[in-house]
Parts: structure tokens; C-alpha cells; sequence
């Protein structure tokens, strides 16, 4: 499919097909399309969490999640999480691959760009959520599914039901799987004379 049409064409879908199942492969290659998003100083904060026991859903759709069917119909359920002290974390691995005077200059720099700055590692481990969830929806209309990203959960309690560490961050989830239902038009995009400013507000 084309990068535009793909683009144009992702919608949030509420209705799946509970009976189809993705395959490994067709997972594999979910992730591995989502894990090319761009990070600050490669640190690759996302983790994801396949929320894949049924129970599990089942739990997280009718106790936290204000009965979302997608939450159980979707053929795969991905709850984004971000690690804030990624950037203290064998930084080296991050380049591993980069020319040697890259690399340590790169991993020079992490620590005194994130040191104490609490609410930039907060920041930057959602915005690469962000990012990687952009990815993984267009990867799945590519791949001729559908998706929904999702914030509508009570997200104190689920960080405690999966045992979300404390240094990490919990981002939306999304929903993947054949859509049987269709969104509803457009609700109505707002004209670019309105969320475009040239150089100052």
C-alpha cells in the first residue's frame, strides 16, 4: 500500500473479528516495523507488553477498561510502557554499531543531557511511545489490519496488575485485528490556518 494511502486510511476501529488470529510471523513482523522509530540517543525506550492471556483481557476490558470490546476481540492486545532510565542502562548497547567516535561521543553526551532532568526522561520515554505507536498502527494498515490506540483504562491499577516497574511510564495500548465493523466518517479535521504557526505564536 502506499505511505499516503496507508496514512489516510488508518482509522481507530472498534469492531474485530474475535475468531482471526495473527500469526507469529505476522506479529514478528508488527514489532519489528514498530522498534524503527526514532528515539533520543537511540535509547529505545519503548517496552511492549502483549497482553495476550485471555483471562487477562477479559479482566483488563470489564474491571479497568469500561468494557471496550476491542479489548478481547482484537486479535492482539499491545499495552505501551516507556522506561525513563533507559539513558542509564549499558548506554553502550545503543551503539554498538555506530563508527567508535560516535559511539563514545554519543555516549558522553546521555548522561549529562538526562542527569536530574526528571521530567525530560519522563518526556522522552512517552514521546517515543508515541512514535513507535504511529509506526506499528501504519505497519498494520499496511499489512491489511486495522487498529485502535487506547487511554480509556485505569492505568494506577493495571501498572499494579502487570507489575509495571516504578522507573518505567505507561503509555496507551493498542488493539490489532480484522475489522468487521466500520468507523464511523471523519468527526472533522481542523484547517491547517489553525495549527500552523510561521515562526512565533
Amino acid at each position: 500500500m502506499d505511505t499516503l494511502d496507508t496514512i489516510y486510511q488508518r482509522r481507530a476501529v472498534k469492531g474485530f473479528d474475535p475468531n482471526h488470529k495473527i500469526t507469529p510471523e505476522e506479529e514478528q513482523k508488527l514489532l519489528e516495523a514498530a522498534i524503527q522509530a526514532p528515539t533520543s540517543f537511540n535509547i529505545q525506550h519503548w517496552r511492549f507488553v502483549i497482553l495476550r492471556d485471555p483471562e487477562l483481557r477479559q479482566k483488563v476490558r470489564t474491571e479497568l477498561g469500561f468494557d471496550q470490546a476491542q479489548m478481547t476481540e482484537a486479535s492482539l492486545l499491545i499495552l505501551f510502557t516507556g522506561d525513563m532510565k533507559a539513558w542509564q542502562k549499558e548506554v553502550s548497547r545503543y551503539w554498538t554499531n555506530a563508527p567508535e567516535q560516535v559511539s563514545n561521543q554519543m555516549v558522553g553526551m546521555t548522561d549529562a543531557f538526562y542527569k536530574d532532568r526528571e521530567w525530560l526522561q519522563r518526556d522522552e520515554a512517552q514521546r517515543s511511545i508515541g512514535m513507535a505507536m504511529q509506526t506499528l498502527m501504519l505497519t498494520a494498515k499496511a499489512m491489511g489490519y486495522d487498529s485502535c490506540p487506547m487511554i480509556g483504562f485505569d492505568i494506577e491499577k493495571l501498572a499494579e496488575l502487570i507489575n509495571l516497574p516504578e522507573d518505567h511510564v505507561m503509555g496507551p495500548m493498542v488493539a490489532i485485528g480484522k475489522k468487521v465493523k466500520e468507523p464511523w466518517p471523519k468527526p472533522g479535521q481542523l484547517p491547517l490556518s489553525e495549527l500552523v504557526i510561521e515562526n512565533k505564536f
